[in-house]
């Protein structure tokens, strides 16, 4: 049985987040204003539907999904795209399909102890970011 992730994790550290974006193809100004943000996430995880809330000083960005569900994603706030995304289990891995103008994008979402683990993957970057459960 996959874990329940719902919770409130505090923002630690990222790694490589300015390459994974210029791979997007991200404007420069964009990039840097990313890069600056320590985003946390909260999470609610009830059955087969979660919400996961990303939450900055300068905006939320609020997923709202069933797992295994194909739909539509507005990724108006990232990079402007949209595409048809899918989130499921991978055994103790929550694992995002984004399928669209770029290929190969999606994340991968996992707790290690209070540590939640988060790897972004674009089509040739990746980039990773740790949260550490508060709530």
């Amino acid at each position: 049985m996959p874990p329940n992730l719902t919770g409130y994790y505090r923002f630690v550290s990222q790694e490589n987040m300015d390459n994974y974006l210029r791979a997007l193809d991200i404007n420069v100004v964009l990039r840097k204003l990313v890069c600056l943000l320590k985003p946390d996430k909260e999470i609610i995880h009830t059955g087969d539907h979660m919400v996961i809330r990303t939450i900055t000083s300068l905006r939320d960005y609020v997923m709202d999904f069933d797992l295994g569900v194909q739909f539509e994603e507005d990724l108006g706030p990232v990079d402007g795209r949209k595409c048809q995304t899918t989130v499921s289990w991978e055994g103790d891995q929550l694992v995002c399909e984004q399928l669209g103008e770029k290929r190969n994008r999606g994340w991968r979402h996992w707790l290690e102890g209070d540590q939640l683990h988060l790897v972004r993957r674009g089509p040739v970057q990746l980039a990773k970011s740790q949260s550490q459960r508060v709530g």
